[in-house]
């Protein structure tokens, strides 16, 4: 929260954002062993990663993890789910998870990471809020932003030599999300664009 010699943040602000995510995880029980699972899912593009950076800023002690690092490349989405198994799965039972970090520059599989049980572990990215971890995510927050919006921050970001990829990838996104119903099963909904305030879409 705001001290009084600061201001405080505007509606709608990243900050405010932030805070709303972290108070909801707060408020509720863990659901991943002895650890809040948020999980910050939604399109490419869309504001995952911003938002999941000023939640860790509010609260040094979190865990960030990326889905950009457990993919298998431009195409990895449709088979991520081990690696986010052997993420999650092992941290439910009070032990460290792990996942093979992917190599973007090189195009392969790097080192294993392991990821300590924590108090508030966030996962940032597309497909992070899968449905088979619906009982083990504390707080599901699902971003958004215009198609058109998403294609210029992610060429702006990875450039236009990868526009085709970029094009491949958001029609893996439309798939994935219709199977998933993501948007449908969240907490937290937040407008990327930053032109409306995040809205709380569930209780408890």
């Amino acid at each position: 929260m705001a001290s009084r010699s600061e201001p405080a943040a505007a509606p709608g602000s990243p900050q405010e954002t932030a805070q709303l995510v972290l108070d909801l995880a707060l408020s509720r029980r863990p659901t991943l062993g002895e650890t809040r699972l948020v999980s910050i899912d939604g399109p490419a593009g869309s504001g995952k990663s911003t938002l999941a950076a000023g939640i860790a800023e509010l609260d040094p002690g979190a865990r960030v993890v990326h889905m950009d690092d457990l993919y298998d490349g431009w195409k990895g989405l449709g088979s991520v789910a081990r690696q986010v198994s052997t993420l999650v799965r092992p941290l439910a039972l009070g032990r460290a998870g792990f996942y093979r970090r992917y190599d973007w520059h090189r195009g392969e599989f790097a080192e294993t990471v392991d990821v300590e049980p924590v108090p508030l572990l966030v996962l940032e990215g597309v497909g992070s809020g899968r449905a088979e971890l619906a009982t083990m995510i504390t707080v599901l927050v699902w971003v958004t932003a215009p198609r058109p919006l998403r294609r210029e921050r992610g060429l702006a970001r990875d450039g236009e030599a990868v526009a085709p990829q970029w094009d491949g990838w958001m029609r893996q996104e439309d798939a994935h999300f219709a199977t998933q119903r993501t948007a449908e099963r969240a907490d937290i909904v937040v407008d990327g664009t930053g032109d409306r305030p995040a809205r709380r879409v569930t209780s408890g």
